[in-house]
């Protein structure tokens, strides 16, 4: 199944591994239920590393971030393209230093697409660390000794389910 990926030499361990792709998501779960009205006509904004969404009560503020789900047994970890959404403060002071390579703060967030596999009753609070050298900002869950999800972040999965995850966001 994983031998269409491709393969790389591990620094760690100097093994042979597969090269996971990203499991990303292109825009938070909320821009998703808008009408294709209302993502036309100037009450949403979206980037590959942006959203806003304009409501006639509130506006939404979103980032591109990424998250690693640590994998029992290998020397990577399973990596998602997700979106978190900020304060607008946040939001304006991330926004402001998008090009500062080094700008490194923590901001909070919530996590803003439905991971597959998992029940959500509400979203799940984020650390949203950005990083050096302009890249997107690492997410670190809050701890939630409740929430499958955070449960399995911080135990990690195995190597088997980090594979059935990749071949069914892929459609394989």
């Amino acid at each position: 199944m994983m031998n269409a990926l491709n393969t790389f030499i591990c620094p760690s361990c100097g093994k042979e591994h597969y090269e996971w792709p990203a499991l990303a998501f292109p825009y938070p779960s909320s821009y998703g239920s808008l009408s294709e009205e209302e993502k036309q006509y100037g009450q949403t904004e979206l980037n590959e590393d942006f959203c806003v969404i304009e409501y006639p009560d509130q506006i939404d503020f979103f980032i591109r971030v990424t998250l690693t789900q640590k994998v029992i047994g290998s020397c990577e970890g399973l990596d998602y393209g997700v979106w978190v959404s900020l304060s607008e403060k946040s939001f304006l002071d991330y926004s402001e230093n998008f090009n500062n390579e080094n700008h490194e703060v923590v901001y909070f967030g919530w996590l803003s697409n439905w991971l597959p596999d998992y029940e959500y009753s509400g979203s799940i609070p984020m650390n949203v660390e950005t990083r050096k050298g302009s890249q997107r900002p690492d997410v670190v869950p809050h701890e939630d000794p409740n929430h499958p999800f955070v449960q399995d972040y911080f135990a990690g999965i195995s190597l088997k389910e980090a594979e059935r995850r990749i071949a069914a966001m892929l459609g394989v």
